[in-house]
C-alpha cells in the first residue's frame, strides 16, 4: 500500500521543513510514502472563502484516483491515541490500495472533499499552524510505524 499525504500550499518554515524531510526518510523504511504538495491558490483577494474553498476542493479531487482511500485531517475528525492510529493504519494497509491523508487550506475542506472522503481524522482538539500540523502528522505516521513493528519509539 502507498500512503500519501497531500497537502494545499508548502511548508515554508525550514526548520519544520527539516524535521518532515527526516520523518519521510524514516518512514520510507517502513512503507512507500510521499507528500504531494498543491500550490496554494493566487489573487484570492476577491474570492470568498467558500470559493477558496471549492476552487482548492477541486484541485484535491484532481489528485486522487478512484480507487484511494481519503483521510481528511479535520478538526471535526476522529481522535487518537498513538497506539490507537497505529492499529487503525495497519487495518487500513491491509484493506486500502493508496491511502491518501490530506492536510486543506485556510479555511478548511469544501463540501465535495468531505463528501469523497473515507475518513476524519483529528490531531488534537487544539489549533496547529497547517505547518505544525505536517510536522506533528509525519511524526504520528512514524511512530505508528515503530508501534506497528514492535519497535523501541526514537525521537532526538
Amino acid at each position: 500500500m502507498k500512503t500519501v499525504l497531500l497537502q494545499v500550499g508548502k511548508t515554508v518554515n525550514k526548520h519544520f521543513v527539516t524535521i518532515i524531510d527526516d520523518y519521510v526518510g524514516r518512514i520510507g523504511h517502513y512503507m512507500p510514502f510521499e507528500i504531494v504538495t498543491i500550490p496554494e491558490l493566487k489573487n484570492t483577494k476577491g474570492l470568498s472563502e467558500a470559493q477558496q474553498k471549492q476552487a482548492e476542493g477541486e484541485l484535491i479531487l484532481r489528485q486522487l484516483q478512484p480507487s484511494d482511500t481519503v483521510v481528511l485531517l479535520d478538526e471535526h475528525g476522529k481522535q487518537m491515541r498513538s497506539i490507537e492510529f497505529a492499529a487503525w493504519l495497519e487495518q487500513k494497509r491491509a484493506t486500502a490500495r493508496r491511502l491518501v491523508f490530506i492536510i486543506g487550506g485556510p479555511y478548511g475542506f469544501s463540501p465535495a472533499v468531505y463528501q469523497r472522503a473515507n475518513h476524519q481524522i483529528s490531531l488534537s482538539m487544539m489549533t496547529f499552524s497547517h505547518q505544525m500540523i505536517r510536522m506533528t502528522f509525519t511524526e504520528q505516521i512514524y511512530r505508528a510505524c515503530t508501534i506497528i513493528k514492535g519497535e523501541p519509539y526514537h525521537h532526538e
